[in-house]
């Protein structure tokens, strides 16, 4: 088994699911007594969000890079970013060290395509839904349309993720309003799925709460490290 590094903190409660499902992933596949092999190093995240808000992504490069870095000083076989919106750095991230990185966009495309979706709306940060590092990422290398919500969605939606779900806290008024989102989104724009762009919107809802194909993006980042991990053969995503 390969160890999987992983960058987190960035919130730890979606960290946290990310530690969950790495290692529910191997005990399934292995078996027995089998977990992850895992090199985590959980950032502060006041910090780096605080510079994000103030647009000073030089901050944000210069700490992830350095903890790329110690990722593979402490034996990690591949790198992880567990969040979508600092995946705006995904390239400087990438060429940081010699490790593989395995992006969270590629796994996500290549999904929506093997479901032959082409019209996801993308629900994230402000930043990623806006920004045109994750939605054209997606259109260039996967042909997707996507689309995101209005502008008072975005900011609501936005203030959701910090406000709330970083900080543990989901209500049903909440998930009503990105219900609500999402089915105005389906009825103007002929949506056929849904991204979850941010790694704490499935802490929110699931696709329990709705007709249109899910795609959560943390589900689907821990099975690419998976495959990473236990597949003799390992081809991963790497950052352009």
């Amino acid at each position: 088994m390969k160890t999987i590094g992983l960058i987190g903190g960035t919130s730890w409660e979606s960290t946290a699911v990310y530690y969950r499902l790495l290692n529910e992933g191997v005990r399934t596949r292995r078996g027995g007594l089998a977990s992850a092999s895992l090199v985590l190093l959980s950032l502060d995240f006041a910090p780096l969000a605080a510079a994000m808000a103030a647009d000073r992504w030089d901050q944000v490069e210069a700490t992830l890079v350095a903890a790329a870095r110690r990722l593979e000083a402490a034996g990690a076989d591949a790198a992880a970013l567990c969040t979508n919106t600092m995946h705006k750095l995904a390239a400087p991230l990438a060429s940081s060290t010699a490790l593989p990185f395995v992006d969270i966009r590629d796994v996500t495309g290549q999904a929506l395509q093997s479901q032959e979706l082409r019209r996801p709306l993308l629900l994230a940060t402000r930043t990623t839904m806006e920004q045109n590092f994750y939605r054209d990422h997606l259109k260039d290398r996967f042909a997707q349309q996507v689309v995101v919500p209005d502008e008072a969605a975005r900011d609501r939606l936005h203030a959701i993720i910090f406000d709330e779900l970083c900080l543990g806290v989901c209500k049903p008024g909440s998930k009503a309003a990105v219900l609500a989102m999402v089915a105005d989104a389906q009825a103007r724009h002929g949506c056929d799925s849904l991204v979850f762009g941010c790694t704490e919107i499935g802490l929110l809802f699931s696709q329990d709460d709705t007709t249109l194909p899910v795609l959560d993006t943390t589900a689907l980042h821990c099975a690419a490290l998976l495959d990473f991990a236990l597949s003799p053969s390992n081809a991963t995503s790497q950052a352009a």
